[in-house]
């Protein structure tokens, strides 16, 4: 009762005002297909499916559409199977333009993304944009593109020989509910949001969008018109994040740095959302943060270069873009982690989904329940069983409903042109893998690996302790004098320096120092 009146109220007031807005959902950045109704895969990153046009042409989608509506509607999942909507899943492979390549443009250096995009220096600026982040490319291109989208999802017998639409083509209802996958919108600027065919029901706006109670279909013309007069940038999206969202002082600035680090998130504009949280530019630094701001939060990561970053919260999904020669310790993420174009990190997390692109030198310690999606660009990319623990880690697991088992981090799916190239990547050798220490006092449980290490590396790990008992014994037995033991302490300790300078792991010690008071990391 108390809905309906809230729902005639909410119709009075849209009758009265006319103002409304939408905008292009999050699914065309977000790896997990949106914050608020997470049920696809974003379009970000380049991924599988990304057009290469040679003239930048938008492929006709009326002609794509009636083959797939007259091949039926989507199967039915069998034997515990999943499936797709159709017409979703059209519009999913159509927005993977967003990032297209056109050959012709490439050549003049003027087109984004390259074949390998690499992240510019700190100091300097990049001479493209990174349309994942941008939430006006993403309006731009809802706007260029929507005549075609809506005859990708019309009837085959609503399109003319040519296969377009014509001045009397109806758009379906199940149409418009298939394009909510990428538009949502409010009723004056209210945080509530809904998605693109509960919005287009309501009874004020079905003479502008030409909606027929008769037919249960909208008058295609109408529709078009009516969703470009009220096509706005996302108010919550990055960008909006970025500009207008809660700043949150969890990093130092550092001295002598032309840019300086932004952390924002969103959650007093959308509390009834999953929160944004995003990182951009973290430099020469450590930051570690287990909050309830990063709980359930949408987490992006930017531009952040010789950092060492620990989230050490339950997480709903983390974008890692355009970052080097940095560490990113993640607590358990409920969807997906997808790195792109980033060179030279670490990325360790327990994950439902690892999908990379466009990596160069990155290694990924993990543990996930899916195969790691290799996607195109990426040179010499190692994986490695998950290394690490902290005390509230399994607690953190439990809540986003990740296990130990089944765990798929040695049988990474090569999703890319590269696909018959396995030298991709490779498995971490034993010899190469030391354990992980996270440096910070937590209250909780785990005091171990969860599901433990496979024994190839649990051996390399046990050989490795031998040598040193075995070095410390020949220590203790070598019957040094005191001035000789104090020598030979001063000889030990330099050779550790100079190999912490060449290693580069001084600066990780040197950041775990607590800054000094007046100067410590905000909470948050």
């Amino acid at each position: 009762m108390a809905a309906g009146s809230s729902a005639k109220r909410a119709e009075r007031r849209a009758q009265s005002s006319g103002r409304w807005a939408l905008w292009a959902a999050p699914r065309l950045a977000s790896p997990d297909g949106g914050g608020r109704h997470g049920g696809g895969c974003g379009g970000g990153g380049g991924g599988p499916g990304a057009a290469v046009g040679e003239d930048g042409a938008v492929p006709a989608g009326g002609r794509a559409g009636a083959a797939a509506r007259q091949a039926g509607p989507p199967l039915p999942a069998q034997d515990g199977g999943l499936s797709v909507d159709t017409l979703q899943f059209l519009l999913f492979l159509y927005i993977q333009q967003l990032n297209k390549v056109s050959l012709r443009t490439s050549l003049i250096g003027e087109e984004w993304p390259s074949p390998r995009t690499k992240s510019p220096d700190l100091t300097g600026k990049s001479a493209s944009q990174n349309k994942n982040w941008n939430d006006q490319d993403h309006q731009a291109f809802v706007q260029s593109h929507l005549s075609d989208m809506l005859e990708l999802l019309l009837e085959p017998d609503q399109l003319t020989a040519s296969s377009h639409s014509a001045h009397s083509s109806l758009v379906s209802y199940e149409a418009v509910r298939a394009l909510s996958f990428l538009i949502e919108g409010t009723v004056n600027k209210s945080r509530t949001v809904h998605p693109l065919h509960e919005l287009a029901l309501w009874q004020p706006f079905h003479g502008k969008n030409g909606y027929s109670k008769i037919s249960k279909a909208f008058s295609f013309t109408k529709l078009e018109s009516w969703i470009r007069s009220c096509l706005t940038t996302n108010p919550f999206g990055m960008t909006a994040c970025l500009k207008s969202g809660k700043k949150l002082a969890w990093a130092q600035q550092v001295e002598g740095t032309t840019r300086r680090a932004k952390i924002a998130c969103n959650t007093h504009v959308v509390p009834e959302v999953f929160p944004m949280v995003i990182m951009s530019q973290v430099y020469k630094q450590t930051l570690a943060k287990s909050s309830d701001t990063l709980v359930g939060a949408h987490v992006r990561i930017h531009r952040c270069n010789e950092s060492f970053i620990y989230l050490l919260s339950p997480l709903r999904s983390v974008t890692i873009e355009k970052c080097r020669n940095s560490t990113f310790v993640l607590g358990p993420v409920q969807t997906s982690v997808h790195v792109h174009s980033c060179d030279n990190v670490k990325v360790i997390s327990v994950c439902h989904r690892l999908s990379l692109s466009s990596t160069t030198g990155c290694t990924f310690y993990i543990l996930t329940p899916t195969q790691p999606l290799i996607l195109s660009g990426n040179q010499a990319v190692s994986f490695a069983p998950f290394h690490t623990h902290y005390p509230m880690l399994e607690d953190h697991m439990a809540q986003v409903g990740l296990a130990t088992l089944p765990n798929y981090w040695d049988s990474p799916m090569l999703v890319c042109k590269e696909s018959s190239d396995t030298s991709v990547f490779r498995l971490l050798p034993p010899s190469e893998f030391y354990t992980f220490v996270i440096p910070f006092e937590m209250e909780g449980d785990t005091t171990e690996t969860p599901g433990g290490l496979p024994h190839a590396y649990q051996k390399a790990l046990s050989q490795r302790e031998q040598k040193v008992q075995i070095w410390q014994k020949t220590v203790k037995e070598a019957g040094l004098t005191k001035h000789q033991r104090k020598q030979f302490q001063m000889l030990v300790e330099n050779k550790f320096y100079e190999w912490l300078v060449q290693t580069g792991n001084r600066q990780q010690l040197d950041s775990l120092v607590p800054p000094a008071v007046g100067s410590k990391q905000a909470a948050g």
